[in-house]
């Protein structure tokens, strides 16, 4: 005779066994297929990195390290801009022999004529803010200019534009004697003086003559227009705005440590790096056409808000074409506004400037399409390396690389 269960039991067997399936059942299941990953999108940025534009990078880099090796003499900074991103900087050799003290990305040079690119910028602010015309005559605002020696019959004025294109047809230097030497306080009186002893070779607007002293006149004139001193709205207008903190044009005792030495070969083979420590005083009234100081980072920037990529816009689109577009007569190369427009046998144009003082060489070299940029330094005059025409080279063939991608 079967015991009879209470009626209770029953209801907790059953509450155990429901229990007890519902476990069961959920841990025979198969598992969860893995989730698939979201794609990740690879920028331009990051492609650039590798292949065939790194390599190009690399062999560049392999080449400069030989080259300041065999020269055993300082040291060259160089760097590679693409938009806005620095992809690529270094440093080969030394920045100061005697101090055994490594160049690097960080290291500060003087850009000699690479200044004359932000003479030009700065002028085009200040037509921005109204203070000139591009084609006002410099006379209207700096009537001194009015006393250049043997002015031909029928010249006409020479404008902001003129100077800015090295169309004003003065002569490339003044015939006064000291007028590049001097501390950089007198650069001004300098170029006071030096008018007189500027004379034309051609009439304004007939064509491109290279003008050191005409580059000077339109920064004082600038200066002029606006206000205040010169170097002040370099400071104010472009500097700062882009946050180059390692860009000046007068050498203090924050920035020395991270100068470079300037070492000059002569001709007889002995190294010279008195001269070029004594003109960190000054260059007479080579202020706007040759005084900045800066550095890979700082001219790199540059460099981007000249290709449009910047984040901080120092001036308008229309601004940075004109500036850019070619402003001389048609035959060779070409020069824009404070920039030269380089065309190689291919046909390929690249803008730019290169510098040289005593001391130190200096270039850039950037493409508008593809927005790369290449800018390198070295601290002695004359070397392996043509740093002009390696980095146009490097530049072609980054382009050709990005534009395969």
């Amino acid at each position: 005779m079967f015991r009879k269960f209470p009626k209770n039991a029953w209801i907790a067997w059953l509450v155990l066994f429901g229990l007890w399936f519902v476990s069961h059942f959920y841990s025979c299941k198969p598992p969860e297929p893995p989730s698939i990953p979201t794609p990740v999108e690879v920028t331009a940025g990051e492609k650039v990195k590798h292949g065939p534009f790194q390599a190009a990078i690399s062999r560049f880099e392999a080449k400069l390290a030989q080259d300041v090796a065999e020269d055993s003499m300082g040291s060259i900074s160089a760097g590679v801009v693409v938009g806005n991103d620095v992809i690529w900087a270094n440093g080969f050799g030394w920045a100061d022999i005697e101090k055994q003290i490594p160049a690097d990305a960080e290291t500060v040079y003087r850009t000699g004529s690479i200044s004359k690119s932000f003479t030009a910028v700065l002028m085009m602010k200040m037509v921005e803010k109204g203070y000139f015309e591009l084609d006002d005559p410099v006379e209207r605002y700096f009537p001194e200019i009015k006393n250049l020696a043997d002015k031909p019959e029928n010249a006409e004025p020479i404008t902001f534009r003129h100077l800015a294109s090295h169309t004003s047809g003065l002569i490339r230097e003044p015939k006064l004697k000291g007028a590049a030497s001097g501390p950089i306080s007198q650069w001004e009186e300098k170029i006071l003086a030096s008018i007189p002893k500027t004379s034309y070779q051609s009439m304004p607007g007939e064509k491109f003559s290279y003008s050191n002293i005409g580059f000077g006149m339109l920064g004082l004139a600038i200066s002029r227009a606006a206000g205040k001193p010169f170097m002040d709205l370099i400071q104010e207008h472009v500097f700062d705005p882009l946050g180059m903190a390692n860009s000046f044009f007068v050498l203090t005792d924050e920035y020395v440590p991270h100068l470079s030495m300037g070492y000059m070969q002569r001709r007889d083979g002995t190294v010279d790096a008195g001269f070029p420590a004594k003109e960190h005083a000054g260059r007479g009234y080579k202020v706007p056409n040759g005084g900045v100081y800066s550095t890979v980072g700082d001219l790199s920037k540059f460099v981007a808000a000249m290709t449009g990529t910047s984040s901080e816009k120092i001036f308008s689109e229309e601004t940075r074409q004109e500036i850019l577009k070619r402003q001389t007569p048609e035959g060779g190369s070409g020069y824009g506004l404070g920039f030269f427009r380089q065309k190689d046998e291919d046909g390929y144009i690249s803008i730019g400037h290169g510098g040289s003082v005593a001391g130190y060489n200096a270039s850039m070299v950037f493409d508008l399409e593809s927005k790369i940029g290449v800018v390198i330094f070295r601290n002695y005059n004359r070397g392996k390396t043509d740093l002009g025409r390696s980095i146009r080279n490097l530049l072609k063939e980054l382009v050709k690389s990005k534009i395969s991608l």
